[in-house]
């Protein structure tokens, strides 16, 4: 039994054998790119740091959007008193910059915190893109991303059609 699908609210998008970009609705996922690494990464600068997590993507139209997420599952305060923010990066440009000294703070003593932190951005270019993840300290102690390099950072960009 032979079946004919026919209609006007998408399935007519599909009769040239191909689905593009242009064809799926705004909200879709059109790529999924990743990566993580499990290198220690130690700071005590109060100056805006890289980070290990960096990663590059090409966006298919200018309308898209770039949705951004990003987890370091160990941040180790290594003393009493020291705390550290993040920021993301597209190229060179900051999406936002924390205006306090720090999103984590330990002022008792050592401790481990997870942090990670979800950003939609709206690069408006079909090319090449870079985000990355800077840090950097509240004081000079010490903190330390990924310590023994037992833990895996990481870092996922999807992008969205607009």
């Amino acid at each position: 039994m032979t079946t004919t699908i026919s209609g006007s609210t998408g399935v007519n998008q599909i009769t040239d054998d191909a689905i593009t970009d242009a064809k799926l609705p705004a909200g879709s996922v059109l790529q999924v790119v990743s990566g993580s690494n499990t290198t220690e990464q130690s700071i005590s600068t109060t100056s805006w740091t890289d980070t290990n997590l960096s990663l590059s993507i090409t966006p298919s139209a200018t309308t898209s959007k770039i949705h951004i997420q990003y987890n370091f599952p160990s941040v180790y305060l290594t003393v009493a008193s020291t705390g550290c923010s993040m920021r993301i990066l597209r190229d060179t440009t900051s999406l936002f910059t924390p205006g306090h000294g720090y999103a984590i703070y330990n002022s008792a003593g050592v401790g481990y915190w997870q942090y990670g932190d979800i950003e939609l951005d709206s690069p408006s270019t079909t090319s090449s893109v870079t985000y990355k993840i800077q840090v950097r300290n509240y004081n000079t102690n010490t903190v330390q991303l990924s310590p023994g390099s037992y833990y895996k950072n990481r870092i996922i960009l999807m992008e969205i059609a607009g």
